[in-house]
Parts: structure tokens; sequence; C-alpha cells
């Protein structure tokens, strides 16, 4: 993402309207106006339904627009909360703010349309990725001052995974660690390993320098609480913890899947490295069948094959309905639901005694839904198939550990899903939510990607506002799409449309606070990777 400073003659800045009232900006007299471009596509706000022009002079500080931090909250809130993903790389592999100027008028843009907050993406192989213990906090520092100072709340997302896109990676001693150790990592049948996230076998042994990997996300975790207490309460309102790729509760089964069309295969079961493979063996050998240990299953289809292509996910006859399949995919889903339960413990006793609520996320897979076995899910480590609830389990402990679930897929329809997949997203949702609701589990949602699903607005605001209320989204994420003319203008009026916002007196910009200045400096642009 680019800050550029064209110079323009006097501009007026627009109005947004938030709910049914109108929040009025004055007329700004300069000789700059912001634009905003990713690569070849340039954004200027004026091409928005929300306007603004920022009048700009030469200076090579930030200065934000003055406004108060929120005022704290307490762990049970009414009504909806909307957030929005900052950028993936906010924060750079040389652990410095990319692009703080882009950030900083995205962040007035937000305040002006009414959101509640921002999530930030703090990642683990940029914090401490030169040795164990090593921290450098002071980039997401600098962000967390610039939420507070626009006005707006943070929910960090504590992201103990990798990312392919923008490149991310694990801490630098972790991966030279898992080069002499490759059972750190899962590993599919193939002997393809995932090195984005550590296996979950590991989790309670000495695999890191002496220490286990909750030993030390549980370090990172309070290295974070204390470097961050004055923010926790008042501008961080929330924390999620990453419980696997791409920080959700989940095996990375899908992680080789070519795509070579938009039907999704079944995805394959992670349970070859040898840890997990010493772990099966023993779960065998002790309920009497150790012919059972000695790998996943033989007859299950790989990649991006359907569940005919194989007998194990077949409707009838297929071998998950066997005792061998139900003592598998029951040790299977168990391992996973432990460790989720270790890291969200975790979480809940690092965070317990602050202002703070603690989140993990869960998965939406949705393709194959509508068989009887939905190989999706169990390859995935939920046993949940059309005569099993595999999600009761998974309610139950987070509800143990007083966390929250974030449920990602809020714009997906099963009436824009290819028929061939057989996938149902909102029947999904639907199961997870009454599993929550069971348990008393409260929800928070996301869009799957900013790319776009048909008529994902509309089926946004209808999971929101559905019998079930969800009191925080987050959509995600900032980027070149979320700031384009194709779709801003949306993104805006879906805002407005959720009449989130209730308008006081005291609430309307005065004058004197819609012509503050942020300074950029006119010579200089400032790139952001597109998430």
């Amino acid at each position: 993402m680019e800050v550029s400073v064209v110079r323009s003659s006097q501009v007026k800045i627009g109005r947004a309207e938030l709910g049914r009232r109108e929040l009025g900006f004055c007329k700004l007299s300069g000789n700059l106006r912001t634009q905003i471009s990713f690569g070849q596509k340039y954004t200027s706000w004026k091409n928005g339904r929300l306007q603004f022009t920022l009048r700009a002079v030469q200076s090579e500080s930030v200065r934000p627009v003055k406004a108060s931090g929120p005022s704290k909250r307490s762990k049970s809130n009414d009504g909806l909360r909307l957030f929005v993903g900052l950028p993936l790389d906010a924060v750079s592999d040389c652990n410095s703010v990319k692009h703080a100027r882009a950030i900083a008028v995205g962040l007035m843009a937000l305040k002006l349309l009414g959101v509640t907050g921002v999530e930030l993406p703090v990642w683990w192989g940029i914090v401490e990725k030169e040795a164990m213990g090593k921290y450098e906090w002071s980039a997401y520092h600098s962000l967390a001052e610039m939420v507070q100072k626009a006005g707006l709340e943070l929910h960090v997302s504590l992201c103990f995974h990798a990312s392919k896109q923008p490149k991310i990676s694990l801490p630098d001693w972790v991966s030279c660690l898992g080069e002499s150790q490759p059972g750190m990592f899962f590993k599919d049948r193939s002997g393809q390993q995932y090195k984005e996230c550590l296996s979950l076998a590991v989790d309670e042994l000495p695999v890191l320098n002496g220490k286990t990997p909750i030993q030390v996300y549980h370090d990172f975790c309070e290295s974070f609480k204390a470097s961050f207490s004055p923010f926790l309460g008042s501008t961080i309102t929330g924390v999620s913890v990453s419980l696997g790729p791409d920080g959700e509760l989940r095996y990375p089964s899908h992680h080789q899947s070519v795509k070579r069309s938009k039907i999704p295969g079944v995805g394959e079961f992670q349970c070859f490295d040898e840890n997990m493979l010493n772990v099966l063996k023993q779960h065998a050998e002790a309920t009497g069948n150790p012919l059972w240990g000695l790998g996943g299953p033989h007859d299950a289809p790989s990649y991006d094959q359907s569940p005919d292509s194989n007998t194990f996910f077949k409707d009838h006859g297929g071998s998950w309905e066997s005792p061998y399949g139900d003592f598998f995919l029951s040790w299977y889903s168990n391992q996973l639901i432990s460790h989720g339960d270790r890291i969200l413990s975790l979480a809940s006793s690092t965070f317990g005694d602050t202002e703070v609520t603690a989140y993990g996320k869960v998965p939406l897979m949705h393709s194959w839904y509508k068989t009887r076995s939905h190989p999706s899910e169990l390859t995935s480590g939920f046993y949940n198939t059309s005569s099993r609830d595999g999600y009761e389990a998974v309610a139950d402990m987070f509800a143990r550990n007083s966390c929250k679930m974030i449920l990602p897929g809020l714009d997906l329809s099963d009436v824009h899903q290819p028929h061939e997949s057989r996938s149902s997203p909102e029947s999904l949702l639907s199961q997870i939510r009454t599993a929550c609701r069971k348990h008393g589990v409260e929800i928070s949602g996301q869009n799957s990607s900013i790319s776009g699903a048909p008529g994902g607005f509309q089926q946004i605001k209808k999971n929101l506002l559905g019998e079930n209320e969800i009191n925080l989204f987050t959509y995600q994420r900032m980027g070149a799409y979320f700031f384009s003319p194709e779709h801003f203008p949306s993104f805006s009026g879906f805002v407005r449309s959720l009449n989130q916002v209730e308008l006081q007196s005291d609430d309307l910009a005065s004058d004197e606070e819609a012509t503050e200045s942020i300074h950029v400096n006119s010579e200089q642009g400032i790139h952001m990777q597109a998430a």
C-alpha cells in the first residue's frame, strides 16, 4: 500500500452517514490531497461514500488526529462491535512499522465511519525472531499507541504460526531446531512436512532448547502482558491465541491442495510425524489393538480427490464407520481438542486477571458437509458426521477455559457454493452456534476473505442480526481491495446499514477536530502488502 501526496486546490470534506444521523465536516483549505495506492491501483478517498481530505505539511513525523482512547470495557458488552483487521505485515520482518502514514489515514477513516476498533496480528516469528526469550515489541507498541490516539479499540492476535503470503516465518531459532528435529512438524503419509506451525504432538516435549512449546508460548504471552499492561482493558480489549495453521484449531489437512478446480478435495490426515505416530502406537496398544497404531488410514483419498476416490469416506460401506475408523477418528480428534485445551488454558490463566477477553478460532470446514462422512472436517480434526456431533466437545473445551470462539465464514451462503462440493456453510455454522449456545460460549465472527463472496455483506448482516446474536465481528482485512473504489463504498454502506453507532451530541466532530492535520512527508511513499 502506498500513500502518495498529490497537489490539489481547496477541497471539501464529504459526509459519512452513521445510522440515521450525519456527521458533517467543515471545508478545509490546503494544498495536498491524500491518495492511497496498492501497486497500480490508486484509491482516492473522494471516490468512496466516505470522503475526506487531509491538510498536510512536509514533516518526517506522524501526528494522528486528536482523540481520546476508548473507555475501559467489561468482559460482557451489549450491542454489535465492528472491527477491521490491519494488514498481516503491518510490522516488517526486521521489526519496524512498514507504513505508519497509511495506517494513520486508515484509522481515521474507520473512526469517522463508526468502526469500534482494529485487529492486529502479532507474529511470534517477528517478536522472538533471534533467540528464545529475546523479545522485541517496539513496533507493535507503536501501532498500539496509534490505535489508542485514534480513539479505537484493539484486538490482538498472537500468532504462533507462520504465513506464506505475505511471507512471515517462524522464529529463526525454531526453524533451525526443526532442521535437526523433523518430528517437530506435521507430516502427511507421503512424507511431506508442514512447517508453518509446530506439530501438536510436541506441545509438552522439551524440543525448544530444553523447553516445551507450551512453556515458550506461555513466556511469550507473559512478556506481551507485561509490555502492553498500560493498554490492557482500555485500548486492548481482546486477545486471541493461535491454535494451529492460520491461527485456527485444526490440522493442516489441505496445505498441499493444488486447487485445479473450484471443487475442493477432502484433504489428508496429518499424523505421520514420528511424535504423532508414537502417540498413536501407545494408544492402540493400550486399547488392545496394536496393529491399529501403525499409521493413519491406508484407504483415504489424497488432498484434491473427492470422497468417493477411495473407500474410507464413502457414504455407504466406508471405513470411517468401521471399528477401526471410529478408533482412529476419535483419537485424531481428541489430540486436537487436547491441544486446544492446553493453549486456551494458557491464555485464560495469563489474561484472567485483566479486563481483556481471550479468544480462539475454529474453522468452518464446510465442503462435503452434505455427505454422511463430512470428510473435510474429519481430516481437519473434527469428528463430526451425519450421526455424530463433533463440536459439542469443542464448545465444552472453550467453556471450561472461559474463552470466546471466533468463527470465520459469516459471508458464505449455501446458494453460492459449487453444487458438486456438497457444501453447506450455513448448516455447519448453525451446528457450531447451537453447540456454543448449549455450553454458554459466546461467538465472534469474521468474513472468509476480502475478495468478496457473492452477496457477502447481506449474508454477514443476516448472521449478525439473527436469532443467536453475535456481538463482535471482525472484517478481514485492510489491503488493496479494501480501500479500492470497487469495495470501500460497499463496506461503508454495510457499516451504516448495521446502525451500529448511536451518536450522542458529544460524538459529533467539532470544526477544530475535523481540521486537525495528519502530517506526512510529500516526498515519501509507504508500501503496504495487501493481505
